[in-house]
């Protein structure tokens, strides 16, 4: 088997492992293996294949990869889950909230959190709010504008 069909099998598998692996990594690396397979389907011996592998290799790290990244990754929107999700969402006092105290009881989503006002003053049960931010257990809240 001549030496540019290895360097294309081996391309060919790292995209196949790239598909399990996150990152796009493995993907450059096929690249490299790309521009190996060419220049030894072309020039014999090893070391300009090599060269060609290693330079490719690092001409996708640094062009192809953030690329892919920019279109496939970190440009979609994050789910917000657990209580980051509350973050937003609009609850109904059940007890008075009260800052001198410490004290009060927000309903988001039909379930009881404990409250607090984000802001000095007391808010009293049956009014909206808007959750500004969560802290363990406890729900800060703002007055529904």
């Amino acid at each position: 088997m001549a030496h540019w069909q290895l360097w294309t099998i081996l391309a060919v598998l790292l995209l196949i492992a790239e598909m399990i692996a996150p990152g796009f990594w493995l993907a450059c690396v096929a690249i490299g293996a790309l521009a190996a397979g060419a220049v030894s389907f072309f020039t014999p011996g090893l070391l300009l294949p090599l060269l060609a592998f290693s330079v490719g290799t690092l001409v996708s790290f640094v062009t192809v990869r953030p690329a892919l990244l920019r279109h496939f990754g970190s440009g979609r929107p994050t789910v917000r889950t657990n209580v980051d999700a509350l973050i937003g969402k609009v609850g109904m006092v059940s007890e008075r909230i009260d800052p001198g105290t410490g004290r009060g009881r927000v309903v988001v989503d039909g379930e009881d959190w404990r409250g607090a006002a984000i802001e000095d003053s007391a808010i009293e049960p049956g009014s909206k709010v808007l959750v500004v931010r969560v802290e363990g257990n406890v729900l800060f809240v703002d007055r529904e504008p």
